[in-house]
């Protein structure tokens, strides 16, 4: 928890920072006083003073303010008149334009500087691979397979999930992916958002190809044609089509991932398949006498529906009502789907075969109920491989960069255009919790992740504070214009009213987004 503190503050703090910079640098400009610079609000931990201005970071780092000298426009009249040429009110209309503008503005240009750094450094990201997609998906339908690494996206490079989201309800029209070494172009008929919504269901958890036999052993498969290797996954291996030869390798105690081809491991069964779904290699492998480790019990919860049928670490569940299982998460959907109970379990323990009746436990979790019987997977997944693209070059990178925020500003205002018109839930919205939990996912993924998600909340939040709502800078560049229409300033009344309604809608906002965020993670 500490360290997600931390990392949500290193996220948040130059956001905060450029945003009320850009306004101190502008307010410099045009000679208005600035009494506080503040990073975070409430109490103040640390502060100086230099010049007129104190500098401060504050206890609660949600934000940050810039205070200037005569910035109430109820109180224009009680700034003494040799001290007006140093007044935010009393500058005029475009010089104050500026001075609100300078926030945001500053918000863009740290994306475009974010972009422009990435692009000349090259960018290092982990592959979007896809999951374990069921066959029924609209992504299998289309030719994706488990194991594919995403490469380009409607003829454009994909380098993060942000890359699909901005597409947004634009077309896709073809998708390009890696798989076992050779770039496939594949047509597609879905938006951008359906793509990602379907995509984020089915993480790329995908299966070392590990099995087990009924004493409890481990064993590694491979394809004769590639020798020992964890790199393909098991869930790869069952979906390649065509005839193909396998061999099954002893593990033994020793055993190490590094440098396979030098260990000699003992070939206990070779055989040919000829696939033509899914089931066929892990069924066949399943009448040799071995199944996927991910069956095994790592552990057994103590006090459990599991331990009190006698199921045992180092058993492997391979069936469920005299059914065939192939992966664990077959079993976790095929037991939540059963309206039997007890539920009968076929079980491979020390050496024999046996039949367990475990009666499920039913919990309520997110408001759904969840049959749990106690069991932790021994699932070991094939890690995540990383792409390193080159530097674009110095020159060639102003543009590219400049594309990219343009491109990324578009696509935020079409997300903005749809959440207003209800096109899109307001459930969608995220808070503080929301931004520190992605912060902390894409710190620990890759540092490129992070400074893309970092280029992506600026231009949200240049975005978010020129909405025209009082209380923002978009509400303060609002009155400004009508200043210059109405040729004198607003009433007292209409800005107290004016400012009441932008607060209101601002709480409700902040209140939305935490309700969501408590709802989503707790």
């Amino acid at each position: 928890m500490l360290e997600k503190i931390l990392i949500f503050i290193i996220f948040l703090g130059p956001l905060v920072f450029f945003h009320e910079l850009g306004h101190f640098l502008f307010a410099r400009l045009f000679g208005v006083r600035v009494e506080v610079f503040s990073i975070g609000f409430g109490p103040k931990l640390f502060k100086f003073k230099r010049g007129d201005t104190d500098y401060c970071i504050s206890a609660i780092p949600l934000g940050g303010y810039v205070k200037m000298f005569g910035d109430d426009p109820m109180n224009m009249e009680a700034v003494p008149v040799e001290d007006r040429p140093m007044s935010f009110t009393h500058k005029s209309k475009w010089a104050r334009f500026w001075i609100v503008m300078g926030g945001p503005l500053a918000n863009f240009i740290l994306a475009y500087v974010i972009f422009f750094t990435l692009l000349v450094g090259g960018e290092k990201v982990p592959e979007l691979r896809i999951g374990m997609i069921p066959e029924t998906s609209s992504l299998f339908q289309a030719g994706l397979r488990p194991g594919d690494s995403l490469r380009m996206f409607n003829d454009k490079p994909v380098l993060s999930p942000t890359d699909i989201a901005l597409e947004g309800t634009n077309p896709v029209k073809s998708v390009a992916v890696m798989r076992a070494g050779e770039i496939l172009t594949l047509p597609l008929n879905m938006t951008g958002e359906q793509f990602l919504n379907e995509l984020i269901q089915y993480p790329p958890a995908l299966r070392k190809p590990y099995l087990v036999n009924k004493s409890g052993e481990t064993f590694l498969l491979s394809r004769t044609s590639d020798g020992p290797t964890v790199k393909f996954s098991l869930d790869e291996m069952s979906l390649l089509t065509g005839v193909e030869a396998y061999q099954v390798l002893k593990v033994p105690a020793s055993f190490s991932e590094e440098n396979l081809a030098k260990q000699n491991l003992e070939v206990v069964e070779s055989f040919e398949l000829t696939q033509n779904g899914r089931e066929d290699l892990l069924s066949v492998l399943r009448e040799k006498g071995f199944t996927s480790k991910d069956l095994m019990a790592r552990s057994i919860l103590q006090g459990s529906a599991a331990d009190q049928a006698g199921l045992k670490m180092n058993d492997t569940i391979i069936g469920v009502n005299g059914e065939g299982i192939y992966s664990f998460d077959s079993l976790v959907n095929k037991i939540q789907n059963e309206t039997a109970s007890p539920i009968l379990f076929s079980v491979w323990s020390a050496g024999e075969a046996k039949d367990l009746q475990i009666t499920p436990v039913v919990k309520l979790e997110e408001g759904k109920e969840r049959k749990l019987i106690g069991v932790y997977s021994s699932a070991e997944f094939v890690p995540i491989e990383f792409i390193q693209t080159e530097s674009k070059g110095l020159f060639a990178s102003v543009p590219l960069a400049m594309a990219r925020t343009w491109d990324v500003t578009k696509k935020t205002l079409e997300g903005f255009r749809m959440l207003f018109t209800a096109q899109v839930s307001l459930k969608t919205i995220g808070g503080p919790i929301a931004i520190g939990q992605v912060a902390s996912d894409s710190f620990n993924t890759s540092l490129t992740y992070f400074f893309q998600l970092m280029a992506l909340i600026s231009i949200n939040l240049g975005i978010i504070n020129l909405l025209p709502i009082p209380v923002l800078d978009g509400g303060h560049i609002v009155f400004i214009m009508l200043e210059a229409i109405n040729r004198g300033p607003i009433s007292r009344r209409k800005m107290e009213i004016a400012q009441q309604v932008g607060l209101s809608l601002l709480l409700l906002l902040m209140v939305g987004a935490l309700f969501n965020d408590v709802s989503r993670f707790f």
